[in-house]
């Protein structure tokens, strides 16, 4: 796909399903808990935070219930300076997620999110031309799985931006309550073609291009598949990736994590921010391990993202190699 947006950048718009977030504020078992904190956790709110505390504009698009769990999305998203069209369904609630924290280094989720709000977004609750107008449109293979609208505006979606020039980011997201792999693999061997930037797990690629391999080995694949650039994201051992013909090979910057949820969000943050600012793939992917630990420091999804200044805050990880 020919782009040309990056020489001018016009933001990113993202949509998808965030949920209200209950987590217990101690270790050990959920149920012997002395205490929950509420906020909101949802992969690409996540991104789209981030991305702001980055200095990017970013627009976030869901729908969510017309319930106080819908106010908090709503209220938290826009106060991180992101530009918020949260539609509000009458007749269904917002979904949520329980968050257990069974030791320091296990994190347990459970996901109630049938018949959501989120889950009902579809191509008539959409302006497309916030996505022509844009200057990356980024998705995740969390939205297909949630419902046949979904699955449809996400395909719309992604048409619109290659007709607009516009540059597609793809986060596959493997949901295992959401859907089996064979299903998965399945539609994301549908839309890695539709895509510039795909970002995934190893265990996730491995789902898309049907195959175990080495982290190299599944970006090729992903490139082999139809991609122009792809990140295969290693957690506490950095990130690979196949940009421009080249391999790259990142470390991770060295911590004590204290929760990983949202780290693959907050890397993707840190990348799309520098991929904007048409930086180099040494940067995008150095911003994108260094986002990607601050990310772990605290508590929650998102809580922990780091502002822009913030960046040399953490030891460096080792140089890029390739």
């Amino acid at each position: 796909m020919t782009n040309d947006t990056r020489t001018a950048p016009r933001g990113v718009v993202t949509f998808g399903e965030t949920m209200a977030l209950v987590s217990a504020d101690a270790f050990g078992p959920l149920q012997h808990s002395s205490g929950l904190t509420l906020g909101i956790g949802g992969a690409e709110s996540n991104v789209a935070i981030g991305l702001s505390r980055l200095g990017e504009r970013v627009t976030w698009i869901g729908k969510v219930g017309q319930d106080p769990f819908g106010d908090l999305v709503v209220r938290e998203i826009r106060a991180e300076g992101v530009r918020v069209i949260g539609i509000r369904d009458d007749d269904s609630p917002t979904a949520l997620m329980v968050k257990e924290r069974r030791t320091s280094a296990e994190t347990r989720i459970w996901y109630y999110r049938a018949h959501s709000a989120g889950s009902k977004l579809g191509v008539d609750d959409i302006d497309f031309d916030l996505i022509r107008q844009a200057g990356i449109l980024h998705i995740t293979g969390i939205s297909p799985a949630l419902s046949p609208r979904m699955a449809d505006l996400t395909d719309e979606a992604m048409r619109v931006a290659r007709e607009s020039g516009v540059t597609v980011s793809l986060d596959l997201n493997y949901r295992g309550k959401l859907w089996t792999p064979e299903e998965a693999g399945r539609a994301y061997r549908r839309m890695i073609p539709q895509a510039d930037l795909v970002f995934g797990g190893d265990d996730e690629v491995a789902i898309a291009i049907g195959r175990d391999d080495s982290p190299m080995g599944l970006a090729h694949g992903l490139i082999d598949l139809g991609a122009s650039e792809a990140v295969v994201k290693l957690g506490p051992l950095g990130a690979v990736a196949v940009i421009g013909g080249e391999e790259y090979r990142r470390a991770a910057v060295p911590i004590e994590p204290i929760d990983t949820v949202g780290a693959g969000d907050a890397f993707v943050a840190g990348y799309l921010s520098e991929y904007l600012r048409d930086e180099p793939a040494e940067a995008r992917l150095a911003t994108g391990v260094t986002v990607g630990a601050y990310a772990c420091l605290v508590p929650g999804d998102w809580e922990g993202l780091p502002h822009r200044g913030e960046l040399g805050g953490l030891t460096p990880a080792t140089p890029v190699t390739r």
